[in-house]
């Protein structure tokens, strides 16, 4: 991330970062929450593992993108593209989205995720690139729907829409925190 430090990166412990673990740690609860009220709810200690390092994953992610900078665009896209990531993935792993989990076309979402991870690697993390990477995923996204439909193996249209729209969220909030970059560096 190199070029992405300005005011505000580096620091340690701050209230979002507070708010991002504490979020964390009580989503982790909930299904054990939920357990002591319903049977529709029957995670074991894999599923809690899994889960828990997934968070784990995406907040270590959100928090290393917060400390390179103090840019609220670029927080805020990497939040969008996290959670999408973060949602994505789980609902493959819970319930599948093409069938059901044990659907192997559900695959295909992990080159959703690819596209957006190499994106990103070659755009080096700077929001202007990173903008592009987040459309790249948004069209990977729908591809993999369209894919789903010539093969006649079901798919939700309004799940799909729902996922390119964050990913074009994050695309638009990392081309906002391009122009604050630019605007910054113009200044004398």
């Amino acid at each position: 991330m190199a070029g992405m430090m300005d005011s505000g990166g580096g620091r340690r412990g701050g209230p979002w970062s507070k708010a991002v673990w504490g979020t964390a740690a009580l989503v982790l609860l909930l299904p054990l929450v939920a357990m002591q009220f319903t049977e529709e709810v029957a995670w074991d200690l894999a599923d809690f593992i899994i889960f828990g390092a997934m968070l784990a994953c995406a907040c270590g992610a959100y928090e290393l993108a917060a400390r390179a900078t103090g840019n609220k665009a670029y927080r805020a896209a990497v939040g969008v593209a996290l959670a999408a990531a973060f949602v994505l993935v789980w609902m493959n792993l819970a319930v599948g989205i093409i069938g059901n989990e044990e659907n192997p076309a559900n695959l295909m979402y992990g080159g959703v995720l690819a596209v957006g991870v190499i994106g990103a690697m070659i755009a080096r993390f700077q929001p202007h690139g990173m903008g592009r990477a987040m459309v790249a995923t948004a069209l990977a996204q729908a591809l993999v729907a369209v894919i789903a439909m010539v093969a006649g193996l079901g798919y939700t249209f309004m799940l799909t829409g729902f996922f390119v729209a964050l990913w074009l969220i994050s695309a638009r909030l990392f081309w906002k925190a391009a122009r604050e970059q630019a605007h910054a560096g113009a200044a004398p």
